[in-house]
C-alpha cells in the first residue's frame, strides 16, 4: 500500500505541474498576440526607413558623411544582447547566449569584444565568461520607444566618441509562435546599401528631391533611424519570447498529461495486484482452516 500512495501523489505533483503549464501557455498566448501585432505593424515602417537612410548615406561626401557611417578598423566590438527575465522558453535564451559568445570567440577573436545585456538571463551567464559594461533588465517591463531610445542613445554615444568600432545587435526574430530565427545585425556603423543590379551606386538622387539639404535630413534621420531599429528589434525579441514560452509550454503540458496517464495506469495495476494478493490470502487461509 505503500507503493500505491507513492504513485498516488506522484499523480498529484503531475496534475499540479501540468494546471501550471497550461495557464502559463494560456497567459503567453494572449501576450503573444499583442506582441505579434505590435511587430507586425512597425516591420515594414523600420525596414523601409533603413532602406532609405542607407541609400542617402551612400551619396554624401566623405567630409560631410554621418559620423555614425564612418567605417574604421575594427578592435573593440560592443555585442548588444538581447535575452529574457524569466526562463521556460524553451533554447530562446540559450540560443541568443551561444551566439554572442561565437561572435567573441570565433567572428572576434582577437579582438575587445564587451557585452551589453538587456534581459537578466543573458546577464546571468555572460557576465561570467566576458565582459558585460551594462545590463538593463527593467526595459521589457516598460517597452516604450522613450525608453529605448535612451539606450540607442548611449550606443550612439560609445560609437560616435570612437569608444568601438563595431556595434552587434543578437536576438530573436520572429517567424512565428514555434519559430524564431536567432539574428545578428550590425547596429553601427550604418551598412551602405545593397547594389542593385543595372542601378548605379549614387543614383538616389534621382528618386528624391531634398528640402532642406540632404545632409540636413541624412543628420536628423539617422538617429531617429537607429532608435527605431533597436525598438524593432526589442519587440521582435518580445514577441519571440511569447512565441517561445507558448510553445514550450504546450509541449511540457502534453508529457505531463502523457506521464500521469502512464502513472495512473501503474497505479492501477499496482491496485489490481495488492487486490488480488489479499484475495488470494484469504482464500488460502479459508482452506487452511476447511482442512
Amino acid at each position: 500500500m505503500a507503493n500505491l500512495k507513492e504513485i498516488r501523489n506522484r499523480i498529484s505533483s503531475v496534475g499540479s505541474t501540468m494546471q501550471i503549464t497550461s495557464a502559463m501557455k494560456m497567459v503567453s498566448a494572449a501576450k503573444l498576440k499583442k506582441a505579434q501585432d505590435a511587430i507586425t505593424a512597425m516591420r515594414p515602417y523600420s525596414e523601409k526607413l533603413t532602406e532609405l537612410l542607407q541609400n542617402l548615406s551612400a551619396t554624401l561626401d566623405a567630409d560631410t558623411g554621418s559620423k555614425y557611417s564612418e567605417q574604421r578598423e575594427v578592435n573593440k566590438v560592443l555585442v548588444v544582447s538581447i535575452t529574457s527575465n524569466r526562463g521556460l522558453a524553451g533554447a530562446f535564451n540559450s540560443n541568443i547566449i551561444k551566439e554572442s559568445r561565437n561572435l567573441a570567440t570565433n567572428v572576434y577573436a582577437g579582438k575587445q569584444v564587451d557585452y551589453i545585456t538587456l534581459g537578466k538571463k543573458g546577464n546571468d551567464i555572460l557576465k561570467k565568461t566576458g565582459s558585460v559594461i551594462e545590463n538593463n533588465n527593467g526595459i521589457f517591463d516598460d517597452l516604450s520607444f522613450e525608453n529605448t531610445s535612451e539606450i540607442a542613445e548611449k550606443l550612439m554615444d560609445l560609437f560616435s566618441e570612437g569608444k568601438y568600432d563595431k556595434i552587434i545587435l543578437v536576438y530573436n526574430n520572429f517567424k512565428n509562435a514555434a519559430t524564431q530565427i536567432v539574428k545578428t545585425e550590425q547596429f553601427l556603423p550604418i551598412l551602405p546599401p545593397k547594389p542593385i543590379e543595372g542601378q548605379e551606386a549614387n543614383s538616389a538622387d534621382t528618386f528624391y528631391i531634398f528640402e532642406p539639404s540632404k545632409e540636413e535630413i541624412v543628420e536628423a534621420l539617422i538617429p531617429k533611424s537607429l532608435k527605431t531599429q533597436l525598438f524593432k528589434a526589442l519587440r521582435d525579441s518580445s514577441a519571440s519570447e511569447h512565441g517561445a514560452r507558448m510553445t514550450a509550454m504546450h509541449k511540457a503540458t502534453d508529457n505531463a498529461t502523457e506521464l500521469r496517464d502512464a502513472l495512473k495506469l501503474q497505479y492501477n495495476k499496482a491496485r489490481q495486484a495488492a487486490i488480488t494478493n489479499e484475495i488470494l490470502e484469504i482464500v488460502g487461509g479459508a482452506e487452511a482452516l476447511a482442512g
